[in-house]
């Protein structure tokens, strides 16, 4: 089953409570939170209060997306306010091991994110510790960007190096995804979608979920 991941940085935030509400009620399995600090990538979201807040609403996964500095200073608070997958990013941590291994120490799983740049080489001595790979198919910061199309050809080498060294591997695709690539997207390797304009637009959620869903059939 493809789990779709819907990320809140596209929904509306005078409404958040509520379309986080619908979400719970909707056929996803996740909850994407982009949390960002205006210095890993060019612009501020939400911290842990925020999202301790919106726990209430829902009780699906919430699947926690660190765009920041030092992550490792920051993810007992993210545990706290209801983490259930942390991942952060390669490029912010110079001890990606150690953080990895931190993340789970608290019982949650541990995410490795890689911006469009990055290859995907550098998971080799760690694939066999992450739950899940995060391959950003646009430049992070902003939501509602275009795909990346040569991101496709690291989605492919992800799921190559989980069948040989972690087949359980979770390999999450965030960027540019809507009805008309996610099937693609999916053939490439990816199991888990990160949706956020395609999810919220024009406050349709329960019929965008359903096109994403019909579009992977």
């Amino acid at each position: 089953m493809i789990k779709i991941s819907p990320s809140i940085l596209s929904a509306d935030f005078a409404k958040l409570g509520e379309q986080i509400e619908r979400l719970n009620s909707s056929d996803v399995e996740m909850v994407h939170i982009d949390v960002m600090d205006g210095s890993f990538v060019p612009n501020i979201t939400f911290g842990a209060p925020v999202m301790k807040c919106i726990r209430k609403y829902t009780d699906k996964i919430f699947d926690v997306h660190l765009m920041i500095e030092e992550p490792a200073r920051y993810i007992e608070d993210f545990v706290k306010a209801g983490a259930d997958i942390i991942t952060v990013h390669y490029e912010a941590d110079r001890h990606i091991d150690r953080t990895v291994n931190y993340i789970k120490s608290f019982g949650v799983k541990a995410g490795v994110a890689l911006n469009p740049g990055t290859p995907v080489s550098v998971l080799e001595n760690i694939i066999n510790s992450v739950d899940m790979v995060l391959i950003m198919t646009v430049n992070p910061g902003f939501g509602g960007q275009k795909y990346i199309e040569y991101c496709s050809e690291k989605v492919k080498e992800v799921k190559a190096l989980s069948e040989k060294r972690n087949k359980e591997l979770m390999i999450q695709v965030d960027g540019g995804i809507d009805a008309s690539n996610i099937k693609y997207v999916v053939e490439c390797g990816a199991n888990v979608i990160v949706a956020g304009s395609a999810v919220f637009k024009n406050d349709a959620i329960e019929e965008n979920v359903q096109k994403l869903r019909e579009a992977l059939k």
